[in-house]
């Protein structure tokens, strides 16, 4: 994939949407792209973070561990972006990203990443969306499981 078809890529992600085209080129320049086969991860749960993952093209499933084994908690795919939270608060990965296709992905390591944050408002208040829009989903669903279960 050349980096014009790169950027071009990355506009149709919503979180880059509103970001100017120069922008995303140096996004697409800074970032490695990657093929992850069905069945492999692209993280582990527990793992320190070091890298985003912008899928280009593809799906996953995103596993977290219970006490009956990984579970299915969400899904990825095209446009998407994940491993973001490890790299913004220096925690483990939060879950496993396992591909169930092959996958085309940018990873964009933890510095370059927190200097086009910083370099780039725009970029930084478009995470804080995604992030408090996945937060209130949490929540919701937090919620709904307490009520569908009689918990408080």
């Amino acid at each position: 994939m050349t980096l014009n078809a790169e950027v071009e890529a990355l506009r149709k992600v919503p979180l880059f949407r509103k970001i100017d085209t120069a922008k995303l080129r140096l996004l697409a320049f800074i970032s490695d792209r990657v093929t992850v086969r069905a069945g492999e991860d692209l993280c582990r749960q527990g793992e320190s973070g070091d890298s985003a993952f912008i899928v280009l093209d593809g799906e996953a499933d995103v596993l977290v561990e219970t006490d009956q084994g990984l579970r299915k908690v969400a899904g990825v795919a095209t446009n998407d972006i994940v491993g973001e939270i490890a790299i913004l608060c220096d925690v483990p990965r939060t879950a496993t990203i396992r591909a169930t296709t092959e996958m085309a992905i940018l990873s964009i390591n933890k510095d370059n990443f927190l200097k086009l944050l910083k370099e780039f408002p725009d970029i930084a208040l478009e995470v804080m969306r995604v992030l408090a829009a996945r937060l209130e989903r949490t929540t919701r669903d937090l919620a709904d499981l307490r009520s569908a279960t009689g918990g408080n």
